[in-house]
């Protein structure tokens, strides 16, 4: 990661006012500190290759990625949609919303009923915040205990009700003669939320000549047979939709 320069800084200073290109950039002096930026930037793209991605901040009149405070002009809004000027000097290079981009949150679906399960669950989602995500461990959620009563049962599942909802993928662990029946249905609602789906099965028997678990769990994710292929797995995620 190469941290760009702040064109706003450079010229305003760190204690400037918000305020709009029109307002506080529209000058001579600042056209030509931009063009030594894209020159610099250029120089760092030369010497290191084409990124994958560049990083905006919405809203910004330098490094807006699809929106940007330009500043009222023929009676337009002052705020619009496309790149801040600083980031419009890359268009061929992708750009993302440094929100957007950070938000990836895993709700981690997994049979959650033994010390080994749970042991189990602890590891996958360890290597997956030293990956930098957030994970979401359904065991983490409450009682898991045989004597809950009720009104936990209904709370521990609006809590992950909500986290499904709020995640950006499932990762689902699949291992057993058969997948848990709670990590299945949590497979179904993601696919039925449109949230990609990606389970692990380390266990090498299969139900059918063509299918590792229940075709209706293989259809619907893509299963991988190791914590490694899970980040495979999340790259055409974590890329796929960032904005040209």
């Amino acid at each position: 990661m190469v941290p760009m320069p702040c064109p706003e800084t450079l010229y305003l200073g760190p204690e400037r006012e918000p305020g709009t290109y029109l307002e506080h950039l529209n000058t001579t002096e600042f056209a030509t500190l931009l063009d030594d930026l894209c020159s610099y930037v250029n120089r760092i793209i030369e010497e290191r290759g084409s990124p994958l991605c560049i990083l905006g901040v919405n809203s910004s009149p330098t490094c807006g990625v699809t929106s940007t405070y330009y500043g009222s002009e023929d009676g337009k809004p002052p705020k619009r949609q496309g790149r801040g000027v600083f980031l419009a000097c890359f268009p061929g290079i992708r750009a993302r919303d440094v929100t957007e981009f950070a938000k990836y949150r895993i709700y981690l679906a997994a049979p959650l009923f033994s010390e080994a399960e749970r042991a189990y669950n602890e590891s996958i989602a360890a290597f997956l915040k030293k990956e930098h995500f957030e994970v979401y461990l359904p065991q983490n959620a409450g009682d898991d205990g045989p004597l809950r009563q009720e009104h936990e049962h209904a709370r521990i599942f609006t809590k992950n009700l909500q986290a499904l909802h709020g995640a950006d993928m499932v990762i689902a662990i699949i291992d057993g003669a058969d997948a848990d029946s709670g990590t299945a249905w949590e497979m179904g609602y993601a696919v039925a939320l449109e949230k990609p789906v990606i389970a692990i099965r380390t266990d090498f028997r299969q139900v059918g000549i063509n299918e590792q678990v229940n075709l209706m769990l293989e259809q619907s994710a893509r299963v991988v047979s190791s914590k490694e292929e899970i980040l495979q797995a999340l790259e055409p995620h974590l890329i796929g939709d960032i904005v040209q």
